[in-house]
């Protein structure tokens, strides 16, 4: 258990230093007065909670302060640390029943997807289950490589086509070989493309109807790979992708190279989406379940 804190603490290192790190300076022994409120506005935006979770959050603070009588800055912080909490929602259980269960990965260029999906691999192959990848990224031959080099490591079946042929046709076979090879999950890549990138979102479309071709009631789960690093940014993608192919859940990556670890909180208050997964590092034993507790210790590791 403390190597599984220590991997969080590691991981959101950067996030607890630039930002919530100097909370300790902030609520120090002084009353609390309009600056107080103003540094911490200031603190919560600067971790990329974004401008509307920001407000809410110091306004329930706020309220908290009028309640409990709190008179000095020191005492806000575990109101603060309890609100932070209780804005992460537990995410659900994946029971990930279906036989298979059909798992499309999406996200934008450079998200860290196709790694992603590799440590899912090797987290699933090591419980036990019967896995097999779908290179659908066609039209970038390291992710073909890629997926196919974790493949042979895990002795995991891996559907791919040629270069630049039609994602969707790859898709189809994925689903149609994990069905006659009794697997458990098939997992599926996704070519990485802007939000922004009308055509790119329709054939992203087009490989989600595919799926369900394949296999009625496919894909039951599909997971948005979201770069930690680029902060609010990240909001725009999700609500892209939400509406085009029905996002059940996210993955923040890169979480350990980010100063923006604040960006899951809007996302949760935004979307409403589980986060479900969290890259703390480089390691596929890295890629840990989201932890809400172990993430709000984490960032506030440093206070």
């Amino acid at each position: 258990m403390n190597n599984l804190f220590s991997r969080w603490k590691d991981g959101l290192s950067r996030t607890s230093k630039a930002a919530f790190g100097q909370i300790a300076s902030i609520l120090g022994t002084s009353e609390i007065t309009s600056d107080t409120w103003d540094d911490l506005e200031a603190l919560l935006l600067q971790a990329d909670l974004g401008i509307e979770t920001a407000a809410s959050v110091l306004d329930s603070l706020k309220r908290t302060t009028r309640a409990q009588g709190l008179i000095r800055a020191n005492e806000l912080l575990a109101a603060l640390r309890q609100e932070l909490r209780a804005r992460l929602a537990t995410p659900p259980a994946l029971t990930l029943n279906h036989k298979p269960s059909i798992i499309l990965v999406v996200g934008v260029n450079g998200s860290g997807k196709t790694t992603t999906i590799a440590k899912l691999a090797a987290r699933y192959h090591n419980e036990g289950r019967k896995i097999l990848l779908g290179a659908a990224d066609t039209f970038r031959a390291a992710a073909m490589d890629q997926l196919q080099v974790w493949g042979d490591r895990l002795r995991v079946e891996v559907v791919a086509g040629a270069f630049e042929s039609d994602p969707g046709a790859v898709a189809f076979n994925a689903v149609q070989a994990g069905v006659a090879r009794s697997v458990d999950i098939v997992l599926i890549d996704t070519a990485g493309r802007l939000h922004t990138r009308f055509n790119l979102m329709e054939e992203l479309k087009k490989v989600n109807r595919v799926v369900g071709k394949a296999l009625p009631g496919a894909p039951h789960e599909v997971w948005l790979v979201l770069d930690a690093t680029i902060g609010q940014n990240a909001l725009q993608q999700a609500r892209a992708f939400k509406t085009a192919v029905n996002v059940t859940g996210v993955i923040l990556s890169k979480l350990d190279s980010s100063a923006r670890g604040g960006m899951a909180f809007a996302i949760q208050r935004e979307l409403g989406l589980p986060i479900l997964f969290a890259g703390l590092g480089e390691k596929s034993e890295d890629l840990q379940p989201f932890d809400p507790d172990a993430f709000v210790d984490g960032i506030l590791s440093n206070t």
